[in-house]
């Protein structure tokens, strides 16, 4: 069995191009487990496989692999930094044991930067930084400092100092042993040389500030600072290791990912500060029946429990699931899945290094394993032991905020396209497949333009068949504003037994969400009993189709009160018939109108942007009902109407430069101005 403590479970995060995945790469090289350094510009990184990720140079997907350094094996998630692939970093977060941090020295603190910090936040997780492409022009160890400093939810502390920068980075000063490094130019490999002597200063400043920082964490260590004035070294590394792992202090490092220089020190850095799975808090969940709380040691002696964090589809592997083991030990060929209330019986259990598997026979805590072919489970279920039931939670999707129209290309290929979507929406919770009633078109929904493009890339390579995206239609409504009275009369006389049925209507508007209402007020016998449901079905079918533009009508009350009949020549069908006449009778004279979808939206966008956006959510009909502060950012409370936000993503990205991000979701309806009206109307008579 595994020492679960010197298992490291973390997670690589940070924007999107800040050189995640090129540390990566660098820490798996240097502790021996690839045998050459992949590199994501040439193509051949191990993490970033995926066509769709070799062709745009930026991770897609969370992907997995492992290493031992020194004897410490350590579990790594490498995560998404692009806005729109970044439900797979919050569910990472959401279920390791650190974090590795990155920042590119050149490109600094973004805000995308902020919002990925804050998920990190969110969990309280351990953290170390590392500043990488030290190397780069522009590169600033400093501003990136200051940078953490005043915008992440971080307490960086500097670690290493560089030595030179830019194309003169050449090295580090580590500020807990006081030992400078000095990196081989081909291999990066770490040499210890003398502290510079131009930087004994600064090294000292750096220094004293570490001290203080890690003392205030600890009141022995602080009373000892303030007596002697300093710390011994060990005090320093042990109160920093503490620090770290309550997640009161982020030590900063640097280096270059691409070059594989400062790796092998932040390797030690990992095993030295950031926390075993055992000496993380339990995670709470509940009992799936009585909701009880429970907590089940972070222990290989404590029952199995395990949290699906991911699910990866592959049409000729099959259905790949992830979970990371939050408590006890998995062995055996079954497990239960509370969330399902199922057991599940599975072949072997497997470790993922990037796209190859290795099987391993027993998995302890801290452990992130993978699955093939379970039946019921999917992404956020919670696999336990029969014995020890436990349901934890998966924070929920990222909420998609644009949708388009989804058909195949090939008429033929309809049915193999959405059973391939229905396979892509289990892997991926934040794409949303669903049937427009009003349009009846079929809506794809996801984080953005490019995360549905690649989804139809995906859906191609994998399943071999095409997908075609096109604007949807904005789902109108219709609807009446004046009471009016109209006679439907259907009479055919074609030899033999004719048809005859002849009604009379009264109609008038219900208020905003009233629905249908169908009164009889039939006296006399002048309509049979057994025809005035007839009368009532073809009304709702003709509501259901429209009578202005096509689009279903709402908060109707039709009131069936006169109208004849024939002994032999009525029926049901003539009845439904004269009832949809007299129904398209009196809409004519009822002031109908079209109403529009309206959607509530938030905004998320700096301060300094406020203006322009709301100037732009004005020229698109919308009116600003609030605003809030958060910190550095201003969020918009807006109601837009549905057919001026349906390309909202790129616009907002071009008014922020990037920075700006919302949710929408439908508010409620409301009457279409006339003269748009008349422009549906006339679109919806062009399209037949």
């Amino acid at each position: 069995m595994p020492d679960v403590s010197l298992i490291r479970n973390i997670a690589i995060f940070g924007h999107g191009k800040c050189g995640k995945t090129s540390l990566a790469e660098a820490m798996l090289f240097t502790a021996g487990s690839t045998t050459r350094l992949g590199k994501v510009d040439a193509g051949n990184s191990v993490l970033d496989y995926e066509p769709e990720e070799v062709a745009r140079k930026l991770t897609i997907g969370s992907s997995f692999h492992r290493y031992t350094w020194k004897k410490h094996q350590t579990y790594l998630i490498d995560t998404p930094g692009d806005d729109n692939f970044l439900n797979d970093a919050r569910y990472a977060a959401a279920v390791t044991d650190g974090a590795l941090f990155v920042i590119g020295a050149a490109q600094g603190v973004k805000f995308q930067t902020e919002r990925v910090a804050a998920y990190v936040a969110e969990h309280e997780l351990p953290a170390i930084i590392f500043v990488t492409k030290m190397d780069r022009e522009r590169a600033s160890f400093a501003k990136v400092v200051e940078g953490i400093k005043e915008s992440l939810p971080f307490n960086g502390v500097p670690l290493h100092l560089p030595i030179g920068a830019e194309a003169d980075f050449r090295g580090v000063v580590d500020l807990v042993s006081q030992k400078a490094y000095e990196f081989e130019p081909e291999t990066g490999k770490a040499k210890e040389i003398d502290i510079p002597s131009d930087m004994a200063d600064e090294v000292a400043v750096a220094r004293e500030s570490l001290m203080e920082q890690v003392a205030e964490t600890d009141d022995d260590l602080i009373e000892r600072f303030l007596e002697e004035g300093a710390l011994t070294e060990e005090e320093l590394r042990q109160g920093l290791v503490a620090a770290v792992r309550k997640g009161q202090v982020h030590p900063i490092l640097a280096g270059v990912g691409v070059a594989n220089r400062g790796t092998e020190l932040l390797l030690d850095a990992i095993n030295a500060y950031l926390p075993d799975p055992s000496q993380r808090p339990a995670r709470m969940g509940v009992h799936p029946e009585s909701g009880e709380p429970v907590e089940l040691a972070p222990k290989p002696d404590a029952p199995f429990s395990a949290l699906v964090f991911k699910t990866i589809t592959d049409p000729y592997a099959g259905q790949m699931t992830v979970f990371k083991i939050l408590s006890g030990t998995l062995s055996g060929d079954s497990f239960y899945n509370a969330t399902k209330q199922a057991t599940e019986r599975f072949g072997q259990a497997l470790v993922l290094e990037g796209k190859e598997q290795k099987p391993v026979k027993e998995a302890v805590c801290g452990m992130v394993v993978a699955v093939a072919k379970l039946k019921e489970t999917v992404t956020g279920d919670t696999l336990c032991t029969p014995e020890a039931p436990v349901v934890y939670e998966l924070p929920p999707p990222i909420e998609p905020v644009v949708s388009y129209a989804v058909k195949a290309k090939s008429k033929d290929d309809e049915e193999k396209l959405f059973a391939a979507l229905a396979r892509m929406t289990e892997e991926d919770p934040t794409l949303r497949l669903e049937r427009s009633k009003q349009t009846k078109e079929t809506l794809l929904s996801g984080v953005g333009q490019l995360h549905l493009t690649v989804t139809g890339e995906k859906i191609k390579r994998k399943f071999g068949v095409e997908m075609e995206l096109a604007k949807p239609k904005v789902p109108y409504l219709e609807t009446i504003k004046a009471k009016a009275t109209a006679q439907g009369r259907h009479k055919k006389q074609t030899g033999g037994r004719g048809q005859y049925g002849d009604a009379w209507i009264e109609i008038e508007p219900l208020p905003r969400g009233g629905g249908f209402v169908f009164e009889d007020r039939i006296v006399g016998g002048v309509i049979p009993r057994q025809y005035i449901p007839a009368v009532e079905k073809g009304i709702q079918e003709t509501m259901e189709n429209g009578v202005v533009a096509g689009y279903p009508m709402v908060d109707v009350k039709v009131a069936l009160f006169d109208g004849s009949y024939h002994t032999v020549d009525s029926s049901e069908m003539a009845f439904k018939i004269a009832g949809s006449l007299a129904f398209k009778n009196a809409v004519q004279q009822a002031n109908p109108v079209l109403l529009e979808p309206i959607m509530e939206m938030k905004i998320w966008v700096p301060k300094e942007c406020v203006g322009d956006v709301i100037g732009d959510l004005n020229g698109r009909r919308g009116r600003v009902m609030g605003m809030d502060s958060e910190e550095k950012v201003e969020v918009i409370t807006a109601q837009v109407p549905m057919a001026e936000v349906l390309e909202y993503a790129p616009d907002l990205t071009s008014i922020t430069g990037g920075r700006g991000r919302f949710t929408m979701k439908l508010s409620h309806y409301e009457e279409l101005p006339a003269q748009l009206a008349e422009q549906v109307i006339a679109a919806a008579k062009e399209d037949g």
